[in-house]
């Protein structure tokens, strides 16, 4: 029920009945662990207590259940392709015929974990506009044959536009508009070292370091890791900070691994080609996603970098679509690239990555003092603390005043949180040319946004009660589309400015 089949060119008459390819069976296994951890977690914890007998049990039970419920699936999901719709009939207790016409889907996508491309299989997922900015998906096959899949994505653009792309060799594939080779890979590696993780590491030694017998942070484990190093023994012996340098090196490595890891198996083989509807893009070591991205869909884009890679020249270039990516509007369309390469990809989908005359406009000064002010107060009063702190422990004839570190702790961030405020009010501006809105914000998490003045949808000024004593307001600008990253404002104009500034935008 899997090969291809010839499909029907009447528009009121459906293909026949065809399933998913039995190895669904399989590949449909992961999915099912992946909401069992708890169940997974409480058999260890049986067999660690010797009652083997229940943790099989427990385990023999789920798999039985698991693959008892991947088989109803299979059996009861059908789905028929015809000239102008594709119909998708599921569910046993609850039966539900789910029709998609072609000329309302916006994107076809194919995945390949590991086990569909060592079976040659892969997951199609149909998405129409009723699914954009939602977690849910239209239309999904988990698992059908490849070549099955290819044709039916291609039956479906030609449908839907009119247009097809043929199929071509790798061979005789054009010039991509961006690709990725391992050396890059490994280099954006380096950059995405994961601070969450160094924390978690750093948490777990902490906490657990005794029980797992792995805590770097203390001379004991340096002491029996150099035991046939005398001298660097004794100096771990002698000196905890060498510990301490030793430690932070550690999960300062581990992090740096893990982003390795991470980057390889998301960005391998990253390519990205410019089609008659879009681009289109594929990557991935374990698990291969090809996924397109209809320009007419693209709302905005955003160049990101950092202090680090913007020193080196990189950049992040990422896209605010309609279309859906891993169930949100965000993609990737350029992991690390040069601003000369980011500004050849948004060419051919956006416009230019930077406004022509280059008349950028700053933000008002108040973006700093705003801060500034509100934390002099908490200042002050530490200050007064560490003061009688001294002056008590003076009184007392103690050495030591015991608030003295925390009040030095806290002025040392104010005055942190400050400076990095001033860093940020330096990068932020903004411009306004005849097509597009560009905003530059942030230092740390630098980001130039993009905006179609025709994308907007909304303008909103945004002001509470300290911004007002400064006389500015906060501008956010509503796009469609998007994820986590789609957050557009320009902070810290004055109320004139802003007010004009909207005018102009939804005039």
């Amino acid at each position: 029920m899997t090969q291809a089949t010839t499909i029907p060119m009447d528009k009121t008459v459906l293909g026949p009945a065809e399933r998913l390819h039995p190895l669904y069976l399989i590949t449909g296994l992961p999915q099912s662990l992946r909401g069992a951890w708890g169940l997974l977690a409480g058999s260890v914890l049986l067999a660690s207590q010797d009652k083997w007998l229940i943790a099989v049990l427990m385990v023999a039970g789920f798999v039985v259940v698991s693959i008892g419920s991947l088989l109803i699936r299979w059996l009861k999901l059908e789905y028929r392709v015809g000239a102008h719709e594709i119909r998708i009939d599921s569910g046993w207790l609850n039966r539900t015929s789910r029709a998609i016409p072609f000329d309302r889907v916006t994107d076809v996508d194919l995945e390949q974990g590991p086990l569909h491309r060592l079976f040659g299989l892969a997951r199609v997922r149909l998405e129409t506009g009723a699914s954009a900015g939602a977690k849910g998906e239209d239309g999904v096959l988990h698992t059908i044959a490849l070549a099955r899949a290819e044709t039916l994505r291609e039956h479906i653009r030609a449908r839907r536009t009119g247009i097809t792309d043929p199929q071509i060799s790798a061979e005789g594939e054009p010039a991509p508009l961006f690709a990725m080779d391992n050396r890059r890979v490994a280099f954006a590696g380096a950059f995405n070292f994961s601070l969450a993780v160094i924390a978690g590491l750093f948490g777990v030694t902490q906490t657990m370091g005794d029980v797992i017998g792995f805590d770097p942070f203390r001379r004991v484990f340096w002491a029996d890791l150099l035991e046939r190093s005398e001298p660097l023994q004794r100096l771990v012996m002698a000196h905890q900070i060498v510990a301490f340098i030793g430690g932070s090196i550690m999960l300062l490595l581990l992090g740096v691994g893990t982003g390795l890891v991470r980057t390889f198996l998301r960005e391998y083989r990253f390519r990205l080609d410019r089609t008659e509807t879009g681009l289109r893009r594929r990557r991935g070591l374990l698990t291969l996603t090809d996924v397109t991205i209809p320009a007419r869909r693209v709302q905005a884009a955003i160049l990101a970098t950092g202090p680090v890679r913007k020193y080196f020249g990189w950049r992040v270039l990422k896209l605010q679509s309609l279309a859906m990516d891993g169930g949100n509007g965000d993609h990737v369309v350029a992991p690390f690239a040069t601003e000369q390469e980011a500004a050849a990809i948004l060419g051919t989908v956006l416009g230019p990555i930077a406004p022509a005359s280059g008349n950028w406009r700053p933000v008002s000064s108040a973006f700093v003092s705003s801060l500034a002010w509100l934390l002099i107060p908490a200042a002050l009063v530490a200050v007064l603390l560490g003061m009688f702190s001294i002056q008590f422990a003076e009184l007392s004839g103690s050495d030591a005043a015991p608030l003295a570190g925390p009040v030095i702790i806290w002025i040392l961030g104010a005055a942190s949180a400050v400076a990095f405020r001033w860093l940020s009010w330096r990068q932020t501006r903004f411009a306004l040319d005849d097509r597009n809105l560009f905003v530059e914000t942030g230092w740390w998490r630098h980001r130039r946004n993009i905006l179609p003045v025709g994308k907007i949808q909304s303008v909103d000024i945004a002001e509470n009660f300290w911004s007002r004593l400064f006389g500015v307001c906060t501008l956010r600008l509503g796009v469609a589309g998007g994820g986590g990253f789609s957050d557009h404002h320009i902070p810290a104009l004055a109320r004139d400015e802003a007010t004009s500034l909207r005018a102009q935008l939804l005039s």
